[in-house]
Parts: C-alpha cells; structure tokens; sequence
C-alpha cells in the first residue's frame, strides 16, 4: 500500500473516523475560510453593495462547482470500495476516466455559463447598485472553473484512498494566497468583487499545481503521465451511476437556495448583503456535519467493499453522534450572538443587521436536523445508494424548502425568518426518509463495484 492510501477497514473506528474527520473538517473550515474572505474583504471596502456582488455572483457559481462535486463523490465511493478490495488496476483507471470526464464537462460548462450568466442575475432579482459586481464576479470565476473541477477531483481522489489529510495541505496554500491576493487586489488596486473573484481563481489554479507536483514525488498510484491518461467507458459508467444523483440533487438543493435568494433580493440590497453574510455563516455552521458525513461515506465504503457491514453501520452512529454534538454548540452561538456575528462584515448598515438578524434565527435551527441527515446519507451513499439521496434531496428541497419559505416569508408576512423556516423544515423532512431507509435494510444491497462486474 502506497504511503498516502490509509485502510479504513481495521483499527478503532473511533480513532479511525476521528484521524480521516479532523483534517476533512480543517480542509473545509479552510476552503469556507477564504469564501468568506472574499465577502469579509470586499464588505470592508465596498459595504453592503459589494457583499451582494459577491453573494449573487457566488450563488450561481456554487451550482457550476456543485455539478463537479457531485461527480467526484461518486469517485470517492467508487475509489474507497475498490480499496477494500485492494484492486489497484480499477483505481487507476477510475482516476484516469475521471480526470477526462471532468476536463470534458469543464469546458462544455465553462461556454454554456459564460453565455446564460447575465441573464440567470436577472432571474434571481439582483439589485441593480450590485449587479455588474455580481456579473464580473460570476464571470471571472466561471473562467476558472478547471482549476476548481481539478482541486475537487484530487481530494476526492485522495479521500476514497483514506488520505484527508494530504488535502488540508493544499487548501491551507490556497487560503492564504486567496487572502493575500484579496487585499491585493481589492484593498490596493480597488477591483472590488471582480478583485475577490480573481483572487479565489488564482489561488485554486496555485493549489492544483502544487498539489499534483506533490503527488508525482509521493508515490501516488496515478503518475499523471500523458501517456496514462485512457478512457474507460465502462469505468464512466460506474462513476455515472454513483455521481450524477449525487450532482443532481446537489443542483436542486443549491438551486432551491437560489430561489430563496431571489425572494431575498426583493427586499433589497441591505437583505441580499444580510442573506449572503448568514450564508456564509452558514457554510462555517455547517462544516462539522458535512465533513463528517464525507467521512462516514469514505470509511463506510471501504468497509463495505470489504464486506464488512456492521464495522460500517458502527462507523455511520459514532460520525452522526461527533457531528450533532459541534453543530448543536454552533446552534447555540448563533442563537446567542447574531448581532456580533453580522457586525463582523458590516457594521455599517443597520438594516443589513436587523435582516440578518430575522433570517438567523429561524435558519439556524437546520444545525440541529441537518447533522443528523448527513450521518445517515453518509452511510447510505458510501455504500453506492446515491439515487435515495437524489429522491430525498429532491423531495426536501422543491416539496418542502421552497414552498415553506414562501408560505411563511410571503404569504404570512414574517419576511426572512419565515424564508429561513425553509432550511430547518427541509432537513427534518429528509432526516425522517433517511431513517426509515436505513431501517428497511435495503442500503446493504448491491455496491457499485457489485454492479460493475455485471
């Protein structure tokens, strides 16, 4: 075994989930660190109009970086359980599909996003005083789109081999370049978001390079040689199969997030900066459940390859235990603290406060069910069962978040803490479908590589 594959199928599962958790959850502490960057920097110089840039800009371009995300956690499915059957020649090979895929997607993204961008600012209702922020951001960041689709898949990658901390590395050099360039380039040169986007670029494109330099000197099981890079259809298939339910309800999701912001920006600039300052909050808040679950996934595949499904049913309660016991400390200081937390952006527009403020209350009670849903999700998709997290993704998300928030935010007139009861209402439907799948035994069924074979 290569000195950055881990086995996950042996040893303490706690130590074990903890050892893969931490620095998944510090690599996404990170990777969120300089998100937020971006809209701490320009919210500094440019007050709320630039925080709305970044916050419209950013949302559109979520559901771009979502696609690949989706992909690339099938990979990791598919990687970790070909792991537990030490079947080095099929993790090659689903490197090298995957690396070609994602180039392929990349560009066909890149030219359909490059040509709808304006108009999908005008779909979500962006103020007009942020709007060509918003359109400068959105652009440069779609023009980067491979350096984000190549830091994605190398974790991915990473992670279905047992390797999280490798990772942390490369977002760690990521952030502070991203940090240094956002003063750079907005503070000093004054580019406002179109500065914040190209700095997030540039530092993604600095962290990919590296990263691959790294490693072709550590023995790593793809060499990134030309002459390796090979097409395997049935691989593709694989690797579809898994990743685009997983993609799909990764779109519906931040696509219903991009409805609520539509109803957000209606209210105003003050709401849409407000909303975006909650999100990003939101993206710390949510770190521990996330990253946990990718954990549970990562482990429980590996576990489930191996044929090992009590190991991996152990993994999925002590991860979902670890995760809701962070996030319910996060749900008690944001409950507290709401004030001081947006004050950290922007103090100086009182609305900005008050509407985050209303939206925070209601919204942070998603940290209470979400962990809780991820745990399960982690389990059932780290055994290759993606098309339940679709279907559950799917209902949460267009059955539940949408029209909750709308009834509570428009038609009962409680403004953006009723579109925050969306979140919380959201999580809890899908919480009570994961559980009853997880019940029903029927996650224990055919894995991917299973179904590859026949």
């Amino acid at each position: 075994m290569g000195k950055l594959e881990k086995n996950l199928t042996e040893g303490n599962v706690v130590s074990q989930l903890l050892r893969f958790a931490i620095p998944f959850i510090l690599s996404n502490l990170i990777q969120s660190l300089y998100n937020v960057a971006d809209m701490f920097i320009v919210g500094q110089f440019n007050g709320s109009v630039g925080i709305s840039a970044v916050n419209s800009g950013g949302q559109v371009t979520f559901i771009a970086t979502n696609i690949v995300v989706g992909l690339c956690a099938g990979a990791t499915v598919i990687i970790a359980q070909h792991m537990g059957t030490k079947d080095k020649k099929a993790i090659r090979e689903t490197i090298s599909t995957l690396i070609i895929s994602l180039l392929v997607v990349g560009v066909v993204l890149m030219g359909v996003m490059f040509l709808l961008s304006e108009q999908i600012l005008h779909w979500i209702n962006t103020p007009d005083g942020p709007f060509q922020g918003a359109k400068e951001y959105l652009d440069i960041t779609i023009a980067g789109t491979l350096f984000i689709f190549g830091y994605n898949a190398l974790s991915a990658i990473m992670r279905g081999m047992g390797d999280s901390k490798t990772p942390l590395i490369f977002v760690g050099v990521a952030c502070v370049v991203n940090i240094g360039l956002d003063y750079l380039f907005v503070g000093y040169f004054g580019m406002g978001a179109r500065g914040a986007a190209l700095a997030t670029v540039m530092a993604q494109a600095i962290s990919v390079i590296l990263c691959i330099i790294y490693l072709k000197k550590n023995d790593f099981a793809f060499d990134f040689k030309l002459s390796s890079f090979h097409f395997y259809k049935d691989r593709l298939r694989v690797l579809l199969h898994i990743g685009i339910p997983t993609s799909v309800q990764n779109v519906i999701t931040n696509f219903s997030f991009l409805v609520l912001t539509a109803l957000v920006n209606s209210y105003g600039t003050s709401a849409s900066a407000a909303l975006g300052v909650v999100g990003k909050f939101n993206g710390f808040a949510i770190l521990p459940a996330i990253a946990m679950s990718s954990s549970i996934s990562a482990m429980v595949a590996q576990n489930v390859g191996a044929g090992m499904f009590d190991r991996a049913k152990h993994t999925m309660r002590v991860g979902t235990l670890i995760g809701f016991g962070m996030s319910f400390v996060i749900f008690i200081f944001a409950q507290a603290f709401p004030g001081p937390i947006l004050n950290f952006f922007n103090n100086e527009d009182p609305e900005m406060i008050t509407y985050g403020i209303e939206y925070m209350r209601s919204f942070s009670f998603d940290y209470i069910f979400a962990p809780l849903f991820f745990g399960f999700v982690g389990l059932i998709t780290g055994a290759g069962h993606t098309k339940f997290s679709l279907v559950s993704n799917m209902l949460s998300a267009l059955v539940l978040r949408i029209p909750i928030a709308l009834l509570f935010g428009s038609v009962l007139g409680l403004g953006l803490f009723g579109i925050g009861l969306g979140g919380p209402f959201a999580s809890f439907g899908s919480l009570i479908l994961a559980v009853w799948y997880y019940k029903s035994g029927r996650w224990m069924g055919k894995t991917a590589i299973n179904e590859n074979r026949e």
